[in-house]
């Protein structure tokens, strides 16, 4: 029987310039749809679990597109919710060599932020779950998605569900009168496995010292909040925006774990690496031991670079061959 996680999160329409055009030289974009959680869930789909996310749309044409686009990827749509008239949006230019990525976000005012947990019952949405999912991004929109995101973990807990939490965030988002710093330990005190950066543990919780390794860091965010049993990094070395290296690092309270470092060398996207870690960490963690997870996650965020849009959508099999140090890329017959 499939294993099955459940996600929670906004999803935006993305629009980029064709290839690697400026914002200046555009005149026309592409459009996908995208966002942290959702690709997380739809990643774990490719990889062949059972996954559904939870999000609330526009009722109308667009938040209908963005369900189908959803669907198409294999994710249940059951516990889509309607409401109001916008959709987040997030304009992406492609950098390139020494030219950085820019991102220019429109989400104020969207459906997903004026959403209640009155919405959402979350014993029906998490039934049969295996796994829930949230990231740092969800509670800085609005109250309303922190409160809808507390319940679900709670709940989740409560079912004996494991709940991950991708909890890097972005200072400037929190606008609704809370800050990271309140809201995030709140959350965090009821995960199991945290993801995170030695920057994370020190900025969100105000522990540590700059000078810390990781693990020493990891140790203490552990020992702050007991139901942590995994804390985990995904390390990313920029020679170039065409050019990165990647390692994963996990610590379980007993072992220091890293994966071997993979070296990517012609960056097709960068955006949703790290959702792509962290669904091949879900499915590492849910189907080998700590050592193959994190290799299974290291090699599902490389090979996301190499698929454009926001989704990882390589197969178990992909995965699978680079774990095995098949990175040559040649024909499949």
């Amino acid at each position: 029987m499939p294993k099955k996680v459940i996600t929670f999160g906004e999803v935006m329409m993305r629009l980029s310039p064709p290839g690697y055009e400026k914002f200046s030289q555009a005149n026309s974009f592409e459009l996908v749809y995208g966002g942290g959680e959702a690709n997380v869930a739809i990643s774990c789909a490719y990889l062949g679990m059972k996954a559904a996310h939870v999000t609330r749309f526009p009722d109308n044409a667009l938040g209908k597109a963005a369900t189908q686009f959803l669907r198409k990827h294999w994710l249940s749509t059951e516990h889509i919710f309607y409401g109001d008239h916008m959709i987040g949006k997030y304009f992406l230019e492609k950098g390139a060599v020494h030219r950085s990525s820019e991102v220019i976000y429109e989400r104020e005012g969207s459906s997903f932020s004026l959403i209640k947990p009155s919405m959402v019952n979350w014993e029906n949405v998490l039934k049969d779950a295996d796994w829930f999912h949230w990231t740092g991004i969800t509670p800085a929109i609005s109250e309303g998605a922190y409160l809808c995101c507390l319940e679900a973990i709670k709940t989740a807990n409560k079912m004996g569900i494991t709940v991950s939490g991708d909890i890097n965030s972005r200072n400037n988002m929190w606008k609704y009168g809370k800050t990271m710093q309140e809201v995030i330990p709140t959350l965090v005190q009821h995960c199991d496995v945290v993801i995170t950066s030695s920057y994370g543990i020190r900025e969100m919780f105000g522990l540590g010292q700059h000078e810390d390794k990781f693990k020493d860091l990891a140790i203490i965010l552990m020992n702050q909040f007991p139901n942590i049993k995994k804390v985990v990094k995904k390390t990313r070395r920029t020679l170039s925006a065409s050019h990165n290296q990647i390692q994963g690092k996990l610590w379980n309270g007993q072992s220091y774990i890293k994966s071997d470092m993979l070296n990517i060398t012609h960056i097709i996207d960068r955006v949703g690496t790290g959702d792509a870690f962290a669904a091949g960490l879900i499915y590492g963690l849910l189907h080998y031991d700590d050592e193959q997870a994190i290799e299974f996650a290291s090699a599902a965020c490389a090979l996301k670079h190499t698929v454009p849009g926001d989704v990882n959508m390589v197969s178990l099999e992909n995965v699978q061959s680079l774990m095995d140090g098949e990175a040559s890329g040649d024909i499949k017959r």
